[in-house]
């Protein structure tokens, strides 16, 4: 038996770190997730690379959809990252 999803807002998001790199990902919790990265506790990759600011965010129904996404984008330059969220 398949269980419920409770919660099927996803967020795709983009950061831009304080070393002008991008960081993207995915949350079900884009509040707690912003607040996991401002403070240390989220990707190691933004760990030491704030402050950080959000960029871009896409939203999906499922987790399915915002992980293909953000396989797409990471795939991108960073001057197609830089077009997609101007």
């Amino acid at each position: 038996m398949a269980r419920a999803h409770t919660n099927s807002n996803w967020a795709l998001y983009i950061l831009k770190c304080s070393d002008q790199t991008l960081y993207t990902g995915i949350t079900n919790n884009l509040e707690n997730r912003l607040l996991a990265h401002q403070t240390g506790k989220g990707a190691k990759y933004t760990r030491g690379r704030t402050p950080l600011d959000l960029i871009h965010v896409e939203n999906f129904y499922s987790r399915s959809d915002a992980a293909k996404r953000e396989v797409a984008i990471k795939k991108l330059s960073r001057a197609n990252k830089l077009k997609l969220i101007s």
